[in-house]
């Protein structure tokens, strides 16, 4: 009896930390937005993802533009799966993956953090991106 409510207990545990983890687009928009305290631009957020702020790559450079096929990383030429959601349903599901990839490409593309704003912004372009 004790054996199964361990392994019970351990399988809820369990669901309820993949649940946390788990997230779609739409939460990670709501999210940005309200830490920027501003409604999200799908235009700011493509002119944003085109441009180049003053390091050598732009975030559609790896990515392409619009980023809805695959890409390819500028120095390494790994292939990149399409980052628009429509196109790759796996795109802004990971909080971890979503922290991991805003941090490292925002640094080369800005040598710096992304704002909050700034991640809305284009996490709402990409969004808008359909087939």
């Amino acid at each position: 009896m004790k054996s199964t409510f361990t392994a019970i207990f351990s399988l809820l545990i369990l669901v309820f930390v993949s649940n946390a983890q788990a997230a779609d687009p739409q939460s990670f928009l709501k999210l940005y937005s309200s830490e920027a305290k501003e409604t999200p631009s799908a235009q700011k957020g493509g002119k944003f993802f085109s441009e180049k702020h003053g390091n050598e790559w732009s975030c559609s450079s790896c990515h392409g533009m619009p980023p809805v096929g695959e890409g390819k990383h500028a120095s390494t030429n790994k292939v990149i799966a399409p980052l628009a959601p429509a196109f790759n349903p796996e795109r802004f599901t990971d909080e971890a993956k979503v922290d991991k990839w805003f941090k490292r490409n925002c640094n080369d593309v800005l040598g710096r953090s992304c704002t909050a704003a700034e991640k809305s912004d284009v996490l709402a372009y990409l969004i808008s991106l359909k087939k």
